[in-house]
């Protein structure tokens, strides 16, 4: 028994005295590891939305109603165009632009990743049902760029910054084919 004693404490020591001689070793090799470590990235905050970046729901409908307003008193798309449809629905039917003010804002704020859905109030055949919505009024390409210009004008009379303009820009340029799918030549 005494032996067995004896060697179980001489075992103990042993793995003791191995450990305490290890340590050092393994200390030095961990700060050499964290010496050579690459500092960790700052962590970045994800890109804000173009919602976001245009000021939310507000600051787009201050847009909104400016933009609407100058497409009423555009020559080419508004009250005396040349075209029966939009000239009659800017002189007759201004009843429904305090709604269209409202459809747009929630169209701009939708394409700009916003909270809010919009929803054709005509669904067509792509997923925003602007062809249906702009049929009736016969829109030609250089109407619709007319009312692009009028947008960009916008843009630029409440300062909107240059990429976030290019964005709007591109989110409107996109729809030109459904905004014009009424056009017939006259």
């Amino acid at each position: 028994m005494e032996q067995l004693l004896s060697t179980s404490l001489t075992r103990r020591r042993a793995v003791l005295g191995l450990a305490l001689a290890a340590a050092p070793v393994a200390l030095a090799e961990a700060d050499l590891a964290y010496a050579q470590a690459k500092p960790a990235e700052p962590e970045t905050k994800p890109e804000k939305s173009l919602y976001e970046r245009l000021g939310g729901v507000f600051a787009i409908a201050a847009v909104v109603d400016h933009f609407s307003d100058a497409v009423v008193k555009n020559p080419i798309v508004g009250q005396k165009s040349k075209n029966p449809q939009l000239r009659d629905w800017h002189t007759k039917n201004l009843e429904r632009l305090p709604g269209l003010k409202f459809m747009r804002t929630l169209w701009v704020c939708n394409a700009a990743g916003g909270p809010f859905q919009f929803t054709a109030t005509k669904p067509g055949t792509t997923p925003l049902g602007l062809e249906e919505a702009h049929r009736d009024l016969r829109i030609s390409p250089a109407e619709f760029d007319a009312v692009a210009a009028e947008l960009g004008r916008t843009l630029d009379f409440f300062k909107v910054p240059k990429r976030e303009k290019a964005e709007v820009m591109a989110a409107f340029a996109a729809h030109k084919d459904e905004v014009t799918a009424g056009y017939v030549r006259r």
